[in-house]
């Protein structure tokens, strides 16, 4: 390994032959695209980029470094769909099995037969609420849950998908909760990153919010194209969401949405999409069901996103180059630019996460050229 230039707004470590990644991190930095930001790749499982730059802060005090954790927003559900792959194990329908037969009040409003496969391919017609909520309702999960299962769907289930932001984490956590009587997030810190040193939460306690950096929200709306009604309830509506970003949204687990961790962490779980579900010597689950996770399940237009989109359970497919030049990338985005892509073929796995948020919806530049940086060194 070789050690990058400390530019003053960036340093870190990138193995002999990857300098240009070093190059196009800190050229982010240098467009004034950036506030703090980390980038981490492995390869072959060997970490071969491992930057930081700027500040955590927003005054600017405060170095982003090593330790800095950061809210990853959607590309948690990369890391939580690993647990909820894990948690299908148990079950002798794996993801076919019907939500309802775990979750009776689920299958209120014609939803009985969709299975756990559909609700994490986001076929369950359920993106948010159409009618009007206390936005406080979010920072409830046990409460939030059980207020959507008996709503009707907002298309024939299974006949088309669209993507949901914030609903698929409280639906997924309580399909777990209801297979294993554990907590996605329990789960995923006691069975996955603490016996494996990652750092990264869902649910993250006090004690560990001094490290967290500050987010500075986009100064303009993202672009959804024509505003229907899944859109709305997804995005639009004024309860689309809570509060996010306090104490208490930090604590709770929001599979969807409230991840927290270093670079390196989400580097770490993300490269289970490369190894076929190993982390390091640890198998997260047997082939067959790394298989299930994985499989194309929707490609299509995106009823939510402006977008055609292509998902598994819970794992986006980079089959139309969001996420940079590999095809087979298997990875997810987040709320203003946070991004994490797995290449199976190359064995290699990249992981971007910053604080200053854009308003891209998917495939945030900064991001992307980084992932384009590495591809070019290979």
């Amino acid at each position: 390994m070789s050690t990058g230039p400390d530019t003053g707004l960036t340093s870190g470590f990138v193995a002999p032959g990857f300098e240009p990644v070093q190059e196009a991190f800190a050229e982010n930095f240098a467009r004034g695209e950036e506030q703090g930001a980390g980038f981490a790749a492995i390869l072959d499982g060997e970490v071969i980029i491992d930057l930081v730059g700027g500040h955590a802060d927003r005054a600017g005090e405060r170095a982003w470094n090593g330790r800095t954790t950061v809210p990853v927003y959607s590309t948690t559900k990369g890391i939580a769909a690993l647990v909820l792959a894990m948690a299908t194990e148990d079950l002798p329908a794996g993801y076919e099995t019907p939500v309802a037969s775990l979750w009776p009040e689920f299958g209120a409003a014609g939803k009985d037969a969709i299975t756990i496969g559909e609700v994490a391919s986001h076929q369950a017609g359920l993106p948010g609420f159409a009618s009007e909520i206390d936005p406080a309702l979010w920072l409830d999960p046990p409460a939030c849950a059980a207020a959507l299962a008996p709503l009707p769907p907002m298309w024939p289930p299974g006949s088309a998908h669209g993507y949901h932001p914030l609903t698929w984490g409280y639906l997924v956590g309580e399909i777990v909760r209801r297979i294993t009587g554990r907590t996605l997030g329990t789960i995923l810190q006691d069975d996955i990153c603490a016996p494996l040193g990652i750092d990264f939460r869902i649910g993250t306690p006090a004690a560990e919010h001094d490290r967290i950096a500050d987010i500075l929200r986009p100064k303009s709306l993202a672009a959804l194209g024509e505003i229907t009604s899944p859109r709305k309830a997804a995005f639009v509506y004024k309860w689309a969401a809570p509060d996010r970003g306090g104490p208490v949204w930090r604590e709770i687990e929001i599979p969807s949405a409230n991840g927290i961790g270093t670079t390196a962490g989400v580097a770490s779980l993300y490269n289970a999409y490369a190894t076929g579900g190993l982390i390091g010597a640890k198998r997260l689950m047997r082939p067959e069901t790394f298989e299930a996770l994985t499989r194309p399940r929707v490609d299509g237009p995106d009823l939510v996103l402006p977008l055609t989109t292509r998902f598994g359970a819970g794992i986006m497919h980079n089959s139309y180059k969001s996420f940079g030049p590999f095809e087979d990338g298997l990875g997810h985005c987040g709320w203003g630019g946070s991004l994490a892509i797995a290449s199976p073929s190359r064995g290699l796995t990249c992981a971007y996460v910053m604080n200053r948020q854009s308003n891209i919806l998917v495939g945030d530049p900064r991001a992307v050229r980084l992932v384009e940086a590495v591809a070019g060194c290979l």
